[in-house]
């Protein structure tokens, strides 16, 4: 029996920076290389949504204004979210969307737009924007294996005790550009600043989300191996640039 796998795309007019499409690209063609089946459901503001028919919710990432119109809406949906997530519904959220799974995010001017609450954690705006190459050591797997993306943010997000960091910060800001913190996992719930976009670069991460999502309809998980040659190539590149980048800002202030 053909596996298959339902990806839902949350806003795409409102909630697409930074090449964040990109990810839904990754997540079909690695599926397909393997022969597994993928459809990916475009989800507007107010059209409907049977979760129970969703294996993996992804969710790009928004400026302010938009975050504030998809917030309302989502209001609508909490309830069945919460339900699907702590059955295991698998969820990739970046930057904006990251925000949103929180309690809220607080604006500069001291407005609060509220979050889905589903994962224990806040957002604070900060005074300046945090923005540059990162590299991140993510402990998913064992060994550890890197991350690398982008972050452009003005928000500090701080994790509660019930939440895990996606990773631990090499090169960049993370969460907040204090305690070393990059993203945040809860249960099968993905959240993240990084863009770039940033699955192509990190195929173990598209891989991890894949196998997710075929385990939480109880289908064989097991992916069988492809050529990531270019993938890895492009991983290392990205690494390169991120510490060529730091060194020069630490001789600049020298």
């Amino acid at each position: 029996m053909q596996r298959h796998i339902n990806i839902y795309h949350l806003y795409p007019a409102h909630l697409n920076l930074y090449g964040d499409r990109g990810n839904l690209v990754a997540l079909q063609k690695r599926a397909q290389w393997r022969g597994i089946k993928v459809n990916i459901i475009p989800v507007e503001p107010g059209s409907k949504i049977i979760f129970a028919k969703c294996d993996l919710l992804f969710m790009g990432g928004g400026q302010d204004s938009d975050q504030k119109l998809v917030a309302a809406d989502l209001k609508n949906r909490s309830v069945e979210m919460k339900k699907a997530v702590e059955e295991g519904m698998a969820i990739f959220a970046v930057c904006g969307s990251y925000q949103l799974m929180g309690h809220y995010y607080r604006l500069q001017n001291g407005e609060k737009i509220g979050g889905l609450g589903f994962v224990d954690l806040f957002t604070e705006a900060g005074d300046e924007r945090l923005i540059g190459n990162a590299i991140v050591e993510c402990m998913l797997w064992s060994p550890s294996k890197t991350l690398v993306g982008f972050e452009n943010h003005g928000g500090k997000t701080f994790l509660g005790p019930s939440v895990q960091p996606l990773g631990k910060v090499v090169t960049g800001f993370g969460n907040n550009g204090q305690d070393k913190k990059e993203g945040a996992v809860y249960k099968n719930v993905i959240g993240t600043y990084l863009h770039g976009s940033l699955l192509p670069k990190n195929p173990w991460l598209t891989d991890y989300l894949l196998q997710k999502s075929l385990e939480y309809r109880s289908q064989d998980s097991n992916l069988e191996d492809l050529d990531d040659s270019i993938e890895t190539g492009a991983h290392q590149e990205a690494i390169r640039l991120a510490q060529s980048r730091r060194h020069k800002r630490q001789s600049t202030r020298v």
